[in-house]
């Protein structure tokens, strides 16, 4: 039975690839930037298109207010009250586009180049979630029906903290009330390596302003005088860190614990340096030294500075003392680190290490999430894990990783559902960088994948 239902899926598919690549284009094309609020009509008709799209498939779909952007909430519930629910988180929103300069082709004119789909959102998310979709259409164009009942959940504000759609999943938990949650926001070890993700780790953001002067001031006149809050910035952000990449924060580790053996059973650890420096163009030297470099990447926390601005930073040059100056910081937290607590700690010890003459504020972010790992035992993963290895007719490996999803944990709280993260996205995608892009033979994979595994979950081999 399974070769036969994977054939004709496969068929159903091909049959409707042209269609498919149409309609993924037009998804793309909505400038669904959810962090500049200059986007916002975009971000908004983004999600009327896909309420629309989802609703002829045959799903009940809505959208539901948040104190930022909708969420689309749509449900299918045909297979009966005695069947279980597999409830799908993707989302919507995009990351910006600078340095717009770097991108080969527009990043909202999605353009196809050997075999990859180059647009903002071709892979994160827009394209897992499109396959997601695709997945859904086939089986109901096969079967009729679908083998169990199938909720989705896709927001709007994943790329800048997940605030709206937290802030109301207290009063949603009877509509997302699931089995199973599959959050659709990953991907795997390589391009003929299917893995499956047992754990992620959690985020916490702040933005850091020093302030000198209350204006610009002539470096001539003023310098040796004013204390520059770019130098007072850069003296007191490298304070964060010892020589040997440790985090000096006090407290920053105190609740870091060592996976349980459970955990870290089966985990392909095997990583290639080489490949990683030709891949990037960088050696990966980051994080503590002592450790390996998936420890540091999977299993330990990280503080990174995201961004730093202030004074002068046109083409030709122009002699201040800049009034102020900023930096963008995210924190990366392990199991049993509160987000909200380690941001706290990073900001008091900012603002404690402020030298004399410059003032620093720091704003934690309220959009954090914690970290969150699953079972490899648990029936979602065996179902998603034996779809990955008939698909890509390999064994399917167990991964960590090492970014974030804020609303993952909250959500499997508010949906009373077993986890499974999977996805079928590759480092080399460059999400969240100039000239990100998708496999097209990676859209047919992760619908085939998500289609079998759906199968497999509902009972049927």
């Amino acid at each position: 039975m399974t070769d036969t239902s994977l054939k004709e899926l496969e068929l159903i598919y091909q049959k409707n690839a042209s269609k498919v690549l149409q309609e993924y284009f037009d998804f793309l094309r909505f400038k669904s930037v959810s962090s500049e609020s200059s986007f916002r009509p975009q971000v908004l008709a983004c999600a009327d298109w896909l309420k629309s799209y989802i609703s002829e498939l045959g799903f009940h779909a809505e959208l539901w207010e948040t104190p930022g952007y909708p969420t689309i909430f749509a449900s299918w519930n045909g297979a009966g009250p005695d069947r279980p629910t597999l409830l799908i988180y993707n989302h919507y929103d995009v990351q910006p586009v600078d340095p717009i300069e770097e991108w080969v082709s527009p990043p909202f004119e999605p353009t196809l180049r050997n075999g990859n789909v180059f647009a903002r959102g071709a892979q994160d998310n827009k394209g897992q979630c499109f396959y997601v979709l695709q997945a859904l259409k086939i089986l109901m164009e096969r079967d009729g029906t679908l083998p169990l009942n199938i909720k989705l959940c896709i927001e709007g504000e994943e790329e800048c903290g997940s605030h709206g759609l937290a802030a109301i999943l207290d009063g949603r938990k009877k509509e997302l009330k699931a089995d199973y949650l599959a959050i659709v926001d990953l991907g795997i070890r390589s391009a003929l390596k299917p893995s499956l993700t047992l754990g992620i780790r959690g985020i916490v953001t702040m933005d850091v302003e020093a302030f000198g002067s209350n204006i610009d001031l002539h470096s001539g006149s003023h310098g040796g005088l004013a204390f520059n809050p770019i130098h007072a910035l850069v003296e007191t952000l490298a304070k964060l860190r010892d020589p040997s990449g440790k985090i000096a924060v006090p407290g920053f580790y105190k609740n870091v614990d060592n996976l349980s053996a459970e955990q870290t059973e089966g985990l392909a650890l095997d990583f290639d340096e080489r490949n990683y420096e030709e891949m990037f163009g960088s050696k990966p030297t980051g994080g503590e030294r002592s450790l390996k470099p998936l420890e540091r990447n999977w299993l330990r926390p990280t503080l990174e500075i995201n961004g730093i601005s202030g004074g002068y930073t046109g083409t030709g040059f122009k002699t201040v003392i800049p009034a102020k100056a900023h930096a963008k910081i995210s924190c990366r937290v392990v199991p049993h680190q509160n987000p909200q607590k380690i941001g706290e700690l990073v900001a008091n010890f900012i603002e404690a290490n402020a030298p004399v003459g410059v003032k620093i504020n720091v704003q934690v972010h309220p959009g954090s999430g914690p970290s969150i790992h699953s079972s490899p035992s648990s029936e979602a993963a065996k179902a998603f894990a034996a779809a990955f290895s008939e698909i890509y007719a390999s064994p399917c490996k167990f991964i960590l990783e090492g970014a974030s999803i804020p609303i993952a944990a909250k959500l499997a709280l508010a949906s009373g559902s077993e986890l499974v993260l999977l996805g079928v996205g590759l480092q080399s995608d460059l999400i969240h960088a100039p000239n990100e892009h998708f496999g097209v033979d990676r859209l047919e994979k992760g619908c085939l994948m998500m289609a079998r595994g759906i199968e497999l979950l509902g009972g049927r081999q």
